[in-house]
């Protein structure tokens, strides 16, 4: 003979032993930890903050405009074509010391470093040419990319298209794997037209 169903308790979990909830300092350490990770995450991954440390790139920024810089276009061996607008690193001298401003106290290094707060020390410049271009800059200034002449509207009103940088025209093939980047303002901007004579010849390396 079967015995009869037990009627469900009315709390529906009546015989299970409730879990004990955290103590509030817990809970909130946990919840501090996660926003951590994510913050961290989602600067390493997806998008970092910057601020613009000169008037390079007048029009399209402009000095300590704060940006917010997305890094899915260059996933899977993505690599920065010509045109696009990149951030990258000092290589060492481009930054005057007043344009190289860093966190000043530990608490804005430590939201620099988890992504909460704009990231000083580095440059932001236009893409010019890749690995294998040839770059020219005429005594007309007329800036050319094998043999074409760039047209470019994004360019400072009024500004020279490339003699801006050091006055001297220029003839250079972008090696492999690097990158010839200049500002949009051309008249006030140290590029890679200002670093020819420096080990590295002005190029930038293109794994940003």
């Amino acid at each position: 003979m079967t015995e009869p169903a037990s009627e469900p308790s009315p709390e529906g979990s009546a015989d299970r032993p409730r879990k004990k909830p955290l103590p509030i300092w817990q809970e909130s350490l946990l919840l501090l930890a996660i926003a951590l990770v994510l913050a961290i995450g989602i600067k390493y991954f997806f998008v970092q903050a910057f601020y613009i440390p000169s008037p390079s790139m007048e029009p399209e920024f402009i000095k300590n405009d704060r940006i917010l810089v997305q890094k899915v276009s260059y996933w899977g061996g993505g690599s920065p074509k010509r045109g696009d607008i990149v951030v990258f690193k000092d290589p060492g001298g481009w930054l005057s010391t007043a344009e190289n401003k860093t966190a000043s106290n530990p608490v804005t290094k430590a939201l620099e470093t988890i992504g909460l707060y704009p990231s000083g020390g580095h440059l932001v410049k236009r893409v010019i040419g890749i690995g294998g271009d040839r770059v020219v800059c005429d005594k007309d200034d007329n800036l050319k990319v094998n043999g074409k002449i760039l047209v470019e509207p994004y360019v400072a009103k009024g500004a020279q298209h490339c003699l801006g940088g050091n006055g001297e025209p220029f003839d250079i093939r972008v090696p492999q794997d690097h990158l010839w980047v200049m500002g949009d303002n051309r008249d006030d901007s140290y590029d890679s037209r200002g670093h020819m004579g420096d080990p590295g010849g002005g190029y930038v390396a293109d794994n940003l």
